[in-house]
């Protein structure tokens, strides 16, 4: 078990110690589960109000004075500093050892960098590439001439297919497809004809993609993702898509083809992005929003179709009003009505 007093943790996130530095820290935890011995984090001020309870010994918070019956550990980015804590503690726990397990199946020319862990059951095709200390888990598909860089990490069942490329320290989750055909036919003579998909999928360092989500080849050209974007479960990319760097993609999210997203976009859950479509730089899209239009850079926008968020929440409350305007309406039409039959009457007299 990993033991560290709370000067020698900050010395490691670079913060500074205001109460007693020698009380050891054993573990992590979030503040309302955490127990002594365990050091917390506050990043969120709905949450301040549990430092006078939490059982934590120590709290990672930000550099702002406050009062606390616990000592404090204060840094920059109190939420980075908790997971790099959890890294101290926590290390990883199970990585594979280097080397090929007995049922993988590797081309002769595959090409594997020093240190690489092959799993049960997997494939690795001809003219595949794959650099240092690369982890592929059981059932893992590498295909033809494709590539994945250094470091990087592919849970079970993770496929690349041919041709594609995935760059360093990336994290693939169980059942992320890479390279799939792009979902593309031409319609003649009644039927759909299938439309070749000859691209590539081309993804930058440090990416991480979530479970089951799929990545499809570019017609022609490539699909790319750049570094250092996240994208959570059962995201959909489709075919000659370009997200670039640093962009939050969350839970079933589907951007259809050709459509392009700058730095530093974010996509709300269960969002859907229609194509050919420009999300500019630091956009948000809300989440369960329909985007039919592009998007400029840091614009808000919510809804469906999506508009200002702003615009959005002031149509959602009118929209809670509709019964009571609908009766409203209905009685007005009934007394013009009246009035208009009243009227006639006066005038045949």
């Amino acid at each position: 078990m990993v033991r560290k007093t709370l000067e020698e943790l900050a010395a490691e996130l670079g913060g500074a110690v205001v109460g007693d530095g020698a009380i050891v820290i054993r573990g992590v935890a979030g503040i309302r589960e955490a127990l002594p011995g365990d050091v917390t984090f506050l990043a969120n001020a709905r949450y301040e109000s549990h430092l006078a309870e939490t059982r934590a010994s120590a709290v990672i918070c930000d550099r702002q004075p406050r009062e606390c019956p616990i000592p404090l550990l204060q840094v920059d980015n109190p939420y980075l500093a908790f997971q790099q804590a959890v890294r101290v503690f926590r290390p990883e726990l199970y990585r594979p050892a280097p080397g090929l397990h007995p049922t993988a199946v590797v081309a002769p020319d595959a090409v594997l960098g020093e240190g690489v862990s092959i799993g049960p059951y997997c494939v690795v095709e001809s003219g595949a590439r794959l650099g240092a200390r690369v982890v592929v888990m059981a059932g893992g598909y590498i295909g033809g001439r494709a590539e994945v860089g250094e470091e990087s990490f592919l849970y079970p069942r993770v496929v690349i297919r041919e041709e594609c490329v995935v760059g360093a320290r990336c994290i693939l989750h169980p059942g992320v497809v890479i390279g799939a055909d792009g979902f593309g036919f031409a319609f003649d003579a009644g039927r759909y004809h299938k439309v070749p998909q000859v691209g590539n999928v081309v993804i930058g360092d440090d990416v991480e993609i979530g479970a089951n989500s799929c990545v499809d080849r570019a017609t022609t050209d490539s699909t790319r993702i750049g570094d250092g974007t996240k994208l959570d479960n059962l995201v959909q990319i489709g075919h000659n898509v370009s997200i670039g760097r640093h962009c939050i993609v969350v839970a079933q999210v589907g951007i259809a083809g050709s459509t392009e997203l700058e730095d530093y976009v974010t996509l709300g859950g269960q969002a859907g992005i229609a194509g050919h479509l420009r999300i500019e730089k630091g956009a948000v899209v809300a989440a369960q929003s329909g985007v039919s239009r592009s998007v400029k850079s840091k614009e808000v926008v919510s809804g469906y179709p999506a508009i200002a968020h702003g615009a959005w929440k002031r149509v959602s409350v009118l929209l809670q009003k509709l019964p009571q305007l609908f009766h409203k309406t209905k009685e007005l039409e009934q007394r013009v009505e009246a009035l208009e039959h009243q009227r006639a009457r006066e005038v045949v007299r």
